[in-house]
């Protein structure tokens, strides 16, 4: 770590060397004045040198750690801290001026806070990013002053580089609820299991409460004891996340573009299709396929998956389904779970393309993402006032109503589909992927 040392004047010595000024000005006209003005200068400059001596003494320190994360989350609030450790044998006041990645656009950077010698203490405060990439963290400030007339400035001139990763903050807080079965506090439905979805485990002794159904007559005969078939849930199964990295994915709700809502939801639920033993895949489509992840489920694919997420990269252009239903016929030959994460602003766009969804749904389950639009249903449900009021009311409540089109559409060509809120894409996708499972779908 390098340190700059550099002194400043702090505003205190421009107000007290203003007032001594006007002081002198007034001793012109009042005599007695004149002595008092100078007996205070004199007082003045004894306090402006001992401030002076005592802050720039060499071993006087402030020594500044930043602890920060190896990455961030993005989309989430992610916790930062600066800790700050001062050798001076008193207290002194710090100003702390963070030079935050200008990506970021945060203005409150400025920190201050009383500094107790040989204690360390934390600044701690959160960002949050809306896209992923590298973050630069320039300089880190810190101005302390005793008296309030001078101020020695610190520098930690260590520029620190954080990657931005897909939203790591969500697939930790849905592993660790589901862990502890509380997914229900975030929002997760308990959906009752349909039909037979279960494949034989193992034969065990009758307990009270047990289905008759599942009774092995042979196995009690044998036995002399009733005995019941184990049964476990199927798994093993591939599920897969498609995002469309086109043209349409590149409309922003809440700073974030609907392709890193996309990127966010692919890690949450792919997390979590291997937490319950199924395979999780991805890849990703535009003009050509690109990040094609085959679905497994062994320790190292979540890592995987994240590294891929982070790497997308696209110009946005037009999206081909046509690509995409080629590749699905050549590389995916085992009937699989797919999320489409697409978005489909009118029924003419999605006609364009139904022909292609209803041949992937053939051989597959297709869920397809459809995203609302917040903005334009807020805009429907407000009251109008004037006759431009009116005209963007009658627009926005038109798209709407087409949104309703395309989810009857899909649902009437045999299409499963997700009509959520960015925000809340990860947890409608698990919902529906723990509901596909329990009507035993696939």
């Amino acid at each position: 770590m390098k340190y700059i040392r550099r002194l400043y004047i702090a505003n205190r010595f421009f107000y007290i060397l203003l007032l001594l000024a006007a002081c002198f000005a007034l001793s012109f006209y009042i005599e007695p004045l004149r002595i008092i003005s100078t007996i205070l200068l004199w007082v003045w400059v004894a306090v402006c040198i001992w401030d002076l001596t005592i802050l720039h003494l060499p071993k006087h320190q402030i020594i500044i750690q930043r602890k920060y994360p190896d990455k961030l989350s993005n989309g989430d609030e992610n916790p930062f801290s600066i800790g700050l450790t001062s050798t001076f044998p008193f207290r002194v006041n710090a100003r702390v001026l963070e030079e935050i990645p200008v990506e970021l656009q945060q203005r409150n950077n400025e920190f201050n806070l009383e500094l107790i010698p040989r204690k360390q203490h934390l600044v701690e405060y959160k960002l949050q990013p809306k896209k992923r990439g590298v973050y630069v963290f320039g300089k880190c400030n810190v101005l302390v002053s005793h008296l309030g007339l001078f101020e020695r400035k610190f520098v930690l001139d260590d520029n620190l580089e954080i990657p931005c990763y897909p939203s790591f903050i969500q697939m930790r807080k849905y592993q660790l609820l589901a862990t502890t079965d509380r997914l229900v506090e975030m929002g997760v439905k308990r959906i009752r299991k349909i039909g037979s979805t279960m494949e034989f485990d193992h034969i065990r002794e009758y307990v009270k409460g047990d289905e008759y159904k599942k009774m092995n007559w042979k196995a009690s005969a044998k036995h002399k004891r009733l005995m019941v078939n184990q049964y476990q849930e199927e798994k093993s199964q591939p599920i897969y996340s498609f995002i469309d990295i086109g043209r349409v994915m590149r409309m922003p709700f809440n700073e974030m573009t609907l392709l890193d809502y996309a990127i966010n939801s692919t890690l949450v639920l792919s997390n979590a299709a291997v937490l319950k033993q199924d395979r999780a895949g991805m890849l990703t489509f535009g003009k050509k396929i690109d990040n094609h992840i085959i679905p497994e489920k062994n320790n190292k694919q979540m890592k995987l998956i994240s590294d891929k997420l982070y790497g997308i990269n696209t110009n946005f252009e037009e999206s081909e389904f046509g690509n995409l239903y080629a590749f699905m016929r050549r590389h995916i030959n085992k009937r699989s779970l797919i999320f489409l994460y697409s978005n489909f602003e009118t029924l003419d766009s999605l006609n364009r393309q139904l022909s292609y969804l209803r041949m992937m749904a053939k051989s597959h389950i297709i869920v397809v993402v459809v995203f609302k639009n917040t903005e334009l249903i807020q805009m429907a449900r407000e009251e109008a006032n004037s006759s431009i009021e009116i005209y963007n009311k009658i627009i926005a409540e038109k798209f709407v109503y087409e949104k309703g089109l395309i989810i009857q559409e899909l649902n009437r060509n045999g299409l499963q589909t997700i009509y959520t809120a960015p925000e809340d894409l990860s947890i409608k996708s698990i919902n529906k992927y723990l509901e596909i499972k329990a009507r035993g779908l696939i």
